[in-house]
């Protein structure tokens, strides 16, 4: 029998908790601005993609940061993770075939307490 799990530390759950409130703020708001959400924290092996969304037969890999600051949250996507979401995207396109012919772009989402969520499309590309 497997040992049982420690529950997560408080800081760590308050960030899930954080994360998770920003994600449903970042999908709103690409909702209101006519995008279908196609998932959400989407799971590969090599790691999870925020939101994937399709608007005008574009899919749209985005990645949501949640700081103190909008200018905060923006220094927050880091060269390993845009190559973790690339790499994770390639996954998602595997297992939906539809998708692998239409164009694509890695958006940024950024969320900051009382601000309007930032957008950034095409914060990033697969050659990056």
């Amino acid at each position: 029998a497997r040992a049982p799990t420690a529950p997560p530390a408080p800081a760590r759950q308050a960030a899930q908790k954080l994360g998770l409130s920003a994600e449903s703020r970042a999908a709103a708001y690409l909702m209101a601005k006519g995008y279908r959400i196609v998932a959400r924290r989407y799971k590969t092996p090599v790691g999870e993609i925020d939101i994937v969304a399709q608007r005008l037969g574009t899919v749209v890999f985005a990645e949501v940061k949640a700081r103190g600051s909008l200018d905060a949250a923006a220094e927050s996507v880091s060269p390993r993770q845009r190559a973790r979401i690339i790499d994770a995207a390639q996954h998602w396109l595997a297992a939906h075939p539809k998708a692998a012919g239409l164009p694509l772009r890695f958006d940024v989402i950024l969320i900051a307490p009382g601000r309007l969520p930032r957008h950034l499309p095409g914060a990033f590309d697969a050659s990056d």
